[in-house]
Parts: C-alpha cells; structure tokens; sequence
C-alpha cells in the first residue's frame, strides 16, 4: 500500500510537469496517480473510500483535457488567420526555448510561430504577428485546461491517501 501512495504521488508530481512539458502526457499520467489511490484503498478525509465512479469521471475529464489540447491550439491559429506551420513552428520555438525556462518557452513559442508563418507560409509580417499570437494563445488555453486538470487530481491524490 504504501508503494502505491508514493507512486500516486509521484504520478501526480509528473503529471503537473507534463502539463508544462511539451512529451510528457500531464493528465493521462495524472490519472493514472488517481488508479493507484483507488487501487491502494485510498480513503478522503471522511473516511470515505474512493469510488469507481470517481475514478471513471476523471478517466473523461482526462480524455476531454488530452482532446482538447489538440484540438484548442489549432483552433486558436485559425482563428487568427495562421497556417499549421504557425502551430509546428509554436511547437519547435517552444522546445529550443525550454533552455531558458520560463522566459525562453514564451519567446520562444512565439518566435517560432512567427518565423514558421512568414519563412514557409509566406505571411507578410502583420499577418504573421497575429499568427504567433494566436499560436500562443492556443498554446497557453491548452497547457492552462491540463494544468488545471492535473493540479486538481493531485489535490485529489493528496485527500485519498
């Protein structure tokens, strides 16, 4: 039992990371800290056991989150008239800005976008600035539902052990 508290609680940690983290997959591994709880016999506070439902509720709400970040993204960049390079080029920017965290994944993020819509797209520079931004936005909506999500299953690892 108490092998599987401290991997739910690792689980949570990872998963709040992955959230930020672009590779790891933050609320699938989560939830996964969340099986384990109710594999252990985890109870709330109360006294009350952890149920199958509540494990299956976050099963959905983890794969609602896990769609919607990739879904959210590429909405935001058409939304603001951006091509797919805008999105891959959110995605590159932000992996060369994790050198420099936080500030670099920002710029980065940014960057990339805009250079991947004015170098491949072919975008004059106003479009591409509004590309980028709504890359970024996409970006920040998505990580901000999974981190949200994430965070709030750790809360929930913590009150069942």
């Amino acid at each position: 039992m108490t092998i599987l508290a401290i991997l739910a609680v690792i689980a949570g940690i990872i998963g709040i990371i992955g959230s930020i983290m672009p590779g790891l997959p933050g609320p699938p591994v989560s939830w996964a800290g969340i099986l384990l709880v109710y594999l252990a016999g985890g109870t709330g506070r109360s006294g009350e056991p952890m149920t199958l439902a509540f494990v299956l509720i976050w099963l959905a709400v983890t794969v609602i989150v896990t769609v919607l970040d990739y879904i959210v993204p590429a909405y935001f960049t058409k939304l603001t008239g951006g091509s797919r390079y805008a999105g891959r080029g959110a995605i590159a920017g932000l992996l060369i800005g994790l050198i420099v965290p936080p500030v670099g994944m920002i710029l980065g993020s940014l960057l990339g976008a805009f250079g991947a819509e004015l170098l491949f797209n072919g975008s004059s520079v106003g479009h591409s600035v509004k590309a980028s931004l709504g890359a970024f936005l996409g970006f920040l909506s998505g990580t901000g539902v999974k981190l949200i999500a994430s965070a709030i299953m750790m809360y929930y690892i913590i009150v069942f052990l």
